[in-house]
């Protein structure tokens, strides 16, 4: 069996992390910390009173906020029962043939 992982050296915030993901992962993962980086820099350069753990976790709220919201969108329910009531008009339609 072949073994897609790889093994990587992430940089968040002047620390790293050796990873083991998948190949297919790495563009994905990296752009994340390049994300989290980006905005931690961007809360450093506005306040100057705050410490990294701050803005680290500033950044994750403003991720999983969106993160959330984007799922809340994404809510199948509404079409699923649509579908369920269309299947049900087609075999009624069917059984009175």
């Amino acid at each position: 069996m072949e073994d897609n992982k790889l093994s990587i050296n992430l940089n968040i915030i002047d620390r790293y992390y050796p990873l083991r993901i998948e190949v297919k992962e790495e563009e994905k993962i990296r752009k994340a910390a390049k994300l989290i980086n980006d905005k931690v820099l961007q809360y450093k350069q506005k306040y100057t009173d705050k410490d990294t753990q701050d803005f680290l976790a500033m950044a994750a709220l403003q991720y999983v906020s969106k993160v959330l919201e984007l799922e809340g969108k994404q809510d199948s329910k509404p079409i699923i029962n649509e579908l369920q009531e269309i299947e049900k008009e087609l075999e009624d339609y069917l059984q009175k043939q």
